[in-house]
């Protein structure tokens, strides 16, 4: 049986006269995942949903999400507005069927786990201790199967430093966390609007493109610029008895997309 999640990122959902642009972004990742064969057993989007935070951005997003066929798990980023987040979204599958938006969903072969590492007014990222002795508890309750920890700010510098200096502030405490469950597949994160690996804690950290734009490789303590170079997502796949990381190509003219319809 073939086990795969699909990792989307930073779509940057808005309204009004640019909502086009990030809103077919999206929708053509989406597509392209929906047209994968054989499909993935779930979809995660980590973080930045939208750009503002505000509700006529999330009612965008709902009308892009509705009637997606897949199981499909959103999370909070450092753009995001967790209150209106949860009122659009509580109690649906989009949110684990929770009204909160740190939440966990128990698959039979897999466990999902969503942090939300917002800090109100800083673009910088913080679980917090509530939230991690949350995720103990969560990853010791199956300790034999699969765990995707998915968060919004990478929890390692990953060299660019305008970025690293808006990370996970409290990533040695989230990788003491996860280092004591070996079960944990991968650490899934966005924010960097570039897709890099790192080793974590025991697992591999994966921070998937944005949907939309992407970052200039600025390695040299420049902003970065916000490019729309080709976009793509990534695919985490079970392979015999560990996981590998594909890149999935989304805009270039090859790409097999399928289409959905809402309810």
């Amino acid at each position: 049986m073939t086990l795969a999640i699909a990792h989307l990122s930073d779509p940057h959902i808005t309204a009004g006269a640019l909502a086009g642009g990030p809103a077919e972004a999206l929708s053509r990742a989406l597509g392209r995942a929906l047209a994968l064969d054989p499909q993935p057993d779930a979809v995660v989007i980590t973080g930045d949903l939208v750009d503002r935070g505000r509700p006529e951005e999330y009612a965008v997003l709902r009308d892009i999400l509705s009637g997606f066929p897949l199981p499909l798990h959103l999370v909070v980023g450092n753009h995001d507005d967790p209150g209106t987040l949860r009122a659009t979204f509580a109690g649906t599958a989009f949110l684990g069927g929770s009204r909160e938006t740190h939440y966990a969903v128990e698959y039979p072969e897999f466990t999902v786990v969503v942090g939300d590492s917002k800090v109100a007014g800083s673009p910088a990222g913080r679980l917090g201790s509530a939230q991690l002795a949350w995720l103990d508890t969560v990853l010791a309750r199956r300790p034999d199967v699969p765990a995707f920890v998915c968060l919004h700010h990478p929890p390692l510098p990953v060299g660019i430093p305008f970025l690293d200096a808006m990370r996970l502030a409290d990533g040695d405490d989230l990788a003491a966390t996860v280092g004591r469950h070996p079960r944990v597949a991968r650490v899934l994160a966005g924010h960097v609007h570039r897709g890099i690996t790192a080793g974590f804690a025991g697992t591999t950290l994966a921070v998937a493109p944005g949907t939309h734009l992407q970052s200039g490789l600025a390695l040299r303590g420049e902003l970065p610029n916000y490019l729309p170079d080709p976009t793509s997502f990534l695919l985490h796949l079970r392979a015999g008895a560990g996981w590998v990381t594909h890149t999935v190509a989304v805009s270039g003219a090859g790409a097999t997309m399928a289409a959905w319809s809402g309810p």
